[in-house]
C-alpha cells in the first residue's frame, strides 16, 4: 500500500535526507519520498502496523503529524535531526 503523511517540523534537505534513512530501515516500509514544499513524506507499506511504526518514529525524530501535539521538545528534535541529516548527506 502507499501513503502520503503530512508532517510538521520539515524545514530543508537536511530534514529529508533523515527522514528517508530512518524510514528506509524499517521492515516493511520502501520508497520512502520527502516534499519539502509540501510537507509530506510518501512512502510504501506491507500492513497497518508498519503505518503505526513509521507515524510513531517520525514523532520520534521530530516530525509529528499534521494536527497532533507539537511542543517544544518535538521542535528542537527536529533541529538535531535536521543537523544529522545535513551530515549524513
Amino acid at each position: 500500500m502507499e501513503t502520503t503523511l503530512q508532517i510538521q517540523n520539515l524545514k530543508c534537505s537536511g530534514c529529508a535526507n533523515t527522514i528517508i534513512i530512518q524510514l528506509s530501515k524499517l521492515n516493511g516500509v520502501s520508497d520512502v519520498t520527502v516534499n519539502n514544499d509540501t510537507d509530506e513524506v510518501s512512502f510504501n507499506y506491507t500492513s497497518e502496523n508498519e503505518l503505526k511504526t513509521v507515524e510513531k518514529k517520525l514523532s520520534d525524530l521530530g516530525y509529528p503529524m499534521l494536527g497532533e501535539a507539537n511542543p517544544l521538545p518535538k521542535k528542537a528534535k527536529s533541529f538535531v535531526s535536521c543537523a544529522i541529516g545535513r551530515m549524513t548527506k
